[in-house]
């Protein structure tokens, strides 16, 4: 249960271990709409995110699970009534909710991202840019060297902001700023771990694969692939398209769904924000993020049990 999206992924297990993915789904909630930087849930995204779960019981007991596992981020671990929520699905779907902290959130995207196989020996920045929260890991296919999670999600700073369409210079200056003065431990991190990659996980970061994939190709290629790399020209070119925009634009675009059109620029300035920074020359994109990280962990602690 993201702060933008919650989301559905129904997995089969065989008796030899090996796992076959039977059903994803993505609900747009928009949980932190209205209330987020005052630390509440307000009452209609309360409710659209009671509705996507329930949405998501009724296709549990079609799919007849044996376990379901469930686990809330930013917007409910940082509202009043996020206890609430939880409760209220418990008594509504039946279903337990576990809310988890920024550091577990860090560490279960990692193991997203590792099953991607797109980690190497080298050092790499994973960015994940969620709707409450940022979190950044330094890390190779070995492990974490060192991790963090950052109150700077898109919705969070949409609702702070509210950037006029298209941005204009002095908010994007205002955003950098704020970087500037938020990811002073980030900066400090990188002195001991440097890299020039990074790796942005599912979300934002699938949007701009898909933009510049239907920007060269003129068609999606990138959705279905587990990892996708793209260069830092290519990126630059979706980036001044998204800065230049209006919304209306926005949503004309190809591969740039609904639901991220008018939170997508903060996204991005962002990411050309450490690019300028770190001097980033390698960009790619997993498409396994915070869920699927959490599902090998319950399968691996299911199995073991």
């Amino acid at each position: 249960m993201g702060t933008n999206t919650f989301n559905l992924l129904v997995v089969e297990i065989d008796e030899k271990r090996n796992r076959k993915n039977l059903y994803q789904e993505k609900i747009p909630v928009r949980l932190g709409e209205g209330g987020i930087n005052a630390g509440i849930i307000q009452d209609e995204p309360f409710r659209r995110g009671l509705k996507a779960m329930e949405q998501f019981a009724k296709k549990n007991k079609e799919l007849q699970t044996d376990t379901i596992f469930a686990f809330a981020t930013s917007a409910i671990r940082s509202s009043t009534n996020g206890k609430l929520f939880t409760k209220t699905v418990k008594e509504i779907c039946g279903i337990e909710i576990q809310i988890i902290d920024g550091d577990t959130e860090a560490e279960l995207i990692f193991e997203g991202v590792r099953l991607s196989g797109i980690l190497g020996p080298h050092t790499s920045l994973i960015l994940d840019i969620g709707g409450g929260s940022c979190e950044f890991i330094l890390c190779n296919q070995e492990g974490i060297f060192w991790k963090k999670s950052y109150d700077l999600g898109v919705a969070r700073l949409f609702e702070r902001f509210r950037h006029q369409n298209p941005i204009s210079l002095s908010e994007i200056k205002a955003l950098e700023s704020l970087f500037t003065i938020s990811l002073t431990h980030l900066f400090e991190a990188l002195k001991s771990y440097p890299t020039t990659e990074l790796i942005g996980s599912s979300g934002s970061f699938d949007s701009f694969a898909e933009m510049i994939s239907f920007k060269i190709f003129g068609e999606d290629r990138v959705s279905n692939l587990p990892a996708y790399t793209f260069s830092i020209p290519e990126y630059h070119q979706i980036h001044e398209q998204l800065l230049h925009s209006t919304l209306e634009e926005r949503l004309q675009i190809p591969g740039l769904v609904a639901m991220r059109a008018d939170m997508i620029v903060i996204a991005s300035i962002l990411v050309n924000y450490l690019i300028q920074q770190i001097s980033i020359n390698s960009m790619k994109v997993s498409a396994y993020a915070l869920k699927e990280g959490m599902m090998e962990k319950c399968i691996t602690n299911n199995l073991n049990h």
